[in-house]
C-alpha cells in the first residue's frame, strides 16, 4: 500500500502524536495519484493560445497597466513607473527554497526566482534591499528560461516567481521558451496581492499555483504602511484572489503531498490588529472556500522603516497570534498551514 500523506498523518494520530493534534483536525487536500499530470501552460501551448497571451502581455507594457497603479509609462521605450522596473526582467537570485509552505517545498525545495523591485513597497518589508532598492541584474527571457530549467534539473518541485507582477510578460515568454526545452513543473505565482484582476485573467490557463498575500483588510491601514498610497489594496486583493480561486480552485497535491494546482493564501499577523485578521478569515470563509489553504504567519518583525511607525514598531505578542488562529478556526477554515498549527501549539504553551 502506498503511504500517502493522509495515511501518514492518520497513523501518527493513532499513535497519539501530540504535536499533530491540530493538523489531524482538518481535511487534507485532494490528491492526484493515477492520471498523468500536465502543467497548465503546456495545455495552453497545445491549444495554440500561448503566443497570443504573450503578445497581449507585452502590448500592455507600451502604456503599462500591469498593476493597479496603472502608471501608463511605455516601458518598451525605457520609461519607468512606480515599480522602477525596466522592460527586461531583473532578478536578484534563484535557488531551491526550503522556507516556503510544506506542499511547495517537499524534499527538494521550491524553485524560487526573486525578482527585483515591487509595485507595493511596504514599510515593513523584510526583503527591502531587493524590493525597494532594486538589487539585482537585468536578464533576458532566454536567461530566465535557463534559470527555470536549472531549478527543474536539480529537482525543485515547482518554479516559484517571487514578486512577479511587474515582470509578468517576461515570465510568460520565458516559460514558453523553457517549455520548448522540457519544462514540466508547476508555476507558482507568489504575489503581494496588489494585482489587477484583468491581469490575473490573462494568466488563466498558465499559472498552476497562486500564492498571494492578503496583507490588509482596511484601505487606510494599507495606505499608511506603504511608501506610496495603496488605499485600494483590499478591494484589488479581494478581486484578484477571488479570480485566482475561480481559475485553480482549492489546493490539489500528488500522492506525496506536493502541490500541483490550487490557491494558497498567506496572511501576516501584525501588531495591534493592523492587518485585520478577523475580517480576513471571515472573507475567505464567505467568499472563497472554507477548505482554502491558508497560512496565518507569525513571523512579523520590525524591518526596514517599521520602527518609525508606533503601531507596528514591535513584534506580535503570544496573545495576538493565538487570537488570530482562534478566529480562523471560528470562521470554519479547515485547511490551515501545518506549521501555523504547530506554531499555535507553541504559542499556547507560552500563555499563563
Amino acid at each position: 500500500m502506498v503511504m500517502t500523506r493522509r495515511r501518514f498523518v492518520e497513523s501518527l494520530c493513532l499513535m497519539g502524536g501530540a504535536t499533530l493534534v491540530g493538523a489531524c483536525g482538518r481535511s487534507d487536500p485532494p490528491t492526484l495519484e493515477e492520471a498523468p499530470w500536465e502543467p497548465a501552460y503546456a495545455k495552453l501551448e497545445a491549444q495554440g493560445l500561448f503566443v497570443e497571451r504573450i503578445e497581449q502581455a507585452y502590448e500592455i507594457m507600451r502604456a503599462c497597466t500591469l498593476c493597479p497603479r496603472r502608471c501608463g509609462v511605455n516601458r518598451l521605450k525605457g520609461e519607468r513607473g512606480f515599480c522602477r522596473a525596466p522592460a527586461n526582467a531583473m532578478a536578484h537570485s534563484h535557488q531551491p527554497h526550503f522556507g516556503e509552505e510544506t506542499p511547495l517545498v517537499g524534499q527538494h525545495g521550491s524553485g524560487t526566482i526573486f525578482f527585483s523591485n515591487c509595485n507595493l513597497r511596504c514599510v515593513f518589508c523584510q526583503n527591502w534591499p531587493i524590493a525597494h532598492k532594486g538589487l539585482g541584474s537585468q536578464i533576458s527571457e532566454e536567461e530566465l528560461a535557463g534559470m527555470m530549467l536549472n531549478l527543474q534539473r536539480i529537482g525543485c518541485h515547482n518554479i516559484n516567481f517571487v514578486t512577479p507582477t511587474h515582470v509578468m510578460p517576461n515570465i510568460l515568454k520565458a516559460t514558453r521558451i523553457a517549455l520548448g526545452q522540457g519544462l514540466n513543473v508547476p508555476l507558482c505565482y507568489n504575489t503581494s496581492g496588489y494585482e489587477s484582476v484583468e491581469m490575473i485573467k490573462l494568466l488563466d490557463g498558465i499559472v498552476d499555483i497562486y500564492l498571494p498575500d492578503f496583507k490588509f483588510m482596511d484601505g487606510e491601514q494599507a495606505s499608511q504602511y506603504n511608501l506610496a498610497a495603496a488605499q485600494d489594496y483590499p478591494e484589488r486583493a479581494k478581486e484578484s484572489i477571488a479570480e485566482m480561486h475561480r481559475q485553480v480552485g482549492d489546493l490539489v497535491t500528488d500522492y506525496r503531498g506536493i502541490a500541483l494546482r490550487g490557491l494558497m493564501v498567506r496572511h501576516l499577523v501584525m501588531p495591534n490588529r493592523v492587518a485585520g485578521t478577523q475580517e480576513f478569515v471571515q472573507w475567505v470563509a464567505n467568499n472563497l472556500s472554507k477548505d482554502t489553504y491558508v497560512n496565518i504567519m507569525s513571523q512579523y518583525r520590525v524591518a526596514h522603516l517599521a520602527y518609525e511607525y508606533e503601531s507596528i514598531a514591535r513584534a506580535i505578542t503570544t496573545e495576538e497570534y493565538v487570537e488570530a488562529m482562534d478566529w480562523a478556526k471560528e470562521a470554519g477554515l479547515t485547511h490551515l498551514d501545518d506549521r501555523s498549527l504547530s506554531q499555535l501549539d507553541i504559542f499556547r504553551r507560552r500563555m499563563p
